[in-house]
């Protein structure tokens, strides 16, 4: 190698590692086209963590949880949260397939949430619940009167679940259907997300 090429070969090397150093920079400053949009649905505990959330329900105890979501859409979004409640036999809402395709639980809705959320935004509500109900002793069964979310008493006296000998336990679900506001009709349609709690009624 004369002189000459051996000026190229630094530059080279040197122009490399000068972009190997600068590429963390450069990402914060290059604004890549967004592909792919979305919405996030979720819950964790009461410590924001995703453990000791509950499970062993008493009848009448308070249980806290944050319900989350972030908005990847690319615009504005206007949801709502159809909370509801279902046994092991009752339906529940899908969300594998194609969104169109995805179908929400037929049980009725317990109580609404509404939430604008920006592009690019999180949205968070903490959630504190109870359950009030009794055991059937004759035929195995819990009996519902209410729930309470937030301070707010929701009727469930039609709401039963069975005792589930395959676990030993009285399960119950509580699941949150993610619903999102189509402007083109003027109503709200299933977002096909749900996020559930599964809950064993135990004393």
């Amino acid at each position: 190698m004369n002189l000459r090429e051996y000026h190229l070969f630094f530059v080279v090397v040197f122009g490399i590692v000068a972009l190997i150093v600068a590429s963390p920079a450069l990402s914060r400053l290059l604004v890549y086209p967004r592909t792919v949009f979305f919405t996030e649905l979720w819950y964790v505990g009461s410590n924001h963590m995703a453990e000791d959330l509950p499970f062993n329900i008493t009848r009448n105890e308070n249980y806290s949880i944050f319900l989350g979501l972030s908005n990847r859409l690319g615009s504005c979004a206007y949801y709502l949260v159809e909370v509801k409640f279902r046994n092991q036999t009752q339906p529940a809402p899908t969300s594998f397939g194609p969104i169109e395709n995805r179908t929400p639980s037929s049980l009725p809705s317990l109580y609404n949430i509404s939430a604008f959320v920006e592009d690019e935004g999180v949205w968070e509500l903490p959630l504190t619940f109870s359950f009030d109900y009794e055991y059937d002793d004759v035929f195995l069964q819990v009996r519902f009167y209410n729930m309470a979310l937030n301070g707010v008493v929701l009727d469930m006296t039609d709401y039963v679940t069975s005792w589930n000998s395959t676990r030993s336990d009285f399960f119950g679900s509580l699941f949150f259907e993610l619903w999102i506001y189509n402007t083109t009709g003027s109503n709200f349609q299933y977002h096909g997300r749900f996020v559930s709690l599964r809950l064993n009624m135990t004393g």
